[in-house]
């Protein structure tokens, strides 16, 4: 079957995607690419690419799926891989994006979890306002590293570029620890399996619904996976499952023309009768009248 295409793909924005994509890193000022785009940035997607954005001043309105937020720096913006996001900047704006694969940050942890579970924590709230001073300071100064090891290209550049990386992702991290008393939870619930559970889903939620089938391929039984599940995230599977499909339908719903009754059938819904229930289940409204309420 050929899926919907919702939205543009692609690499770096205004680049051909990478499906191959892997230990790749990429920096540069957010005037490099926007100004020639006049300071707003479509809507668009990564295949296998994450964003941390540094903004030091200025400001702009970002959008994540069918949210929009102002954000003013100095500030962090944080997209995953696969999130449709999209830009409006001032033309004064001063600061840094950051992209990378996933890869380059996976091995390093400790007691408390690994880079990569703090890096999934903050992509839960995709804008961290900084108070002006220590903390935005040395966000910026580990952003202006990296970006300095990838001009330079000394010996030994890809190393530093990792170690960086790494280092800004901790220290977001702290930044946002400091700002909710439950900071310790959100890191200790996103650990390997569930990170493992939400790619399976991402590569395999139209083809396949069974909770079984994803335990299957992590080893563990139905029973154990959704209890895992449950106790970390605070919803089954199934409601993993469930969201996933509704995030798409919605994605193709905003920035597609295609039917519902196309839509249904991308997603591999019996018929769209069964789609169209499905979605008002768990929207409170039918594909139709989302769509009318959205149509900005």
């Amino acid at each position: 079957m050929t899926h919907i295409q919702a939205i543009p793909q692609f690499h770096l924005f205004g680049e051909a995607p990478d499906d191959t994509a892997f230990d790749f890193i990429h920096v540069e000022t957010l005037a490099a690419r926007s100004a020639r785009h006049g300071w707003t940035i479509s809507l668009h997607n990564h295949r296998h690419l994450n964003h941390i954005f540094v903004i030091r001043s200025g400001g702009g309105v970002i959008q994540v799926e069918d949210e929009e937020t102002t954000f003013r720096g100095p500030a962090v913006l944080c997209v995953a891989a696969t999130v449709v996001h999209g830009f409006a900047f001032e033309e004064n704006i001063d600061g840094h994006i950051a992209t990378f694969t996933e890869d380059v940050v996976s091995g390093a942890r400790d007691a408390a979890g690994s880079v990569r579970d703090r890096l999934r924590a903050l992509f839960s709230d995709p804008v961290l306002p900084l108070e002006p001073g220590g903390v935005a300071e040395g966000i910026a100064r580990h952003m202006a590293a990296l970006a300095d090891e990838l001009d330079l290209a000394r010996d030994g550049h890809q190393i530093a570029m990792r170690a960086h990386l790494m280092l800004l992702i901790l220290e977001i991290a702290r930044a946002r620890a400091s700002r909710t008393r439950y900071a310790q939870v959100t890191l200790s619930g996103m650990d390997e399996t569930i990170g493992a559970l939400r790619d399976l889903i991402e590569d395999n939620f139209r083809q396949t619904r069974r909770i079984g089938d994803y335990a299957d391929r992590l080893g563990q039984t139905s029973e154990r996976l959704n209890e895992h599940c449950k106790r970390v995230t605070g919803v089954t599977v199934g409601h993993m499952i469930r969201q996933r499909l509704i995030t798409e339908a919605k994605r193709q719903l905003l920035f597609t023309e295609a039917s519902a009754s196309e839509i249904a059938y991308d997603l591999a819904f019996a018929d769209p009768s069964h789609f169209s229930r499905f979605f008002r289940n768990h929207t409170g409204m039918s594909p139709q009248e989302f769509r009318k309420g959205n149509e900005k």
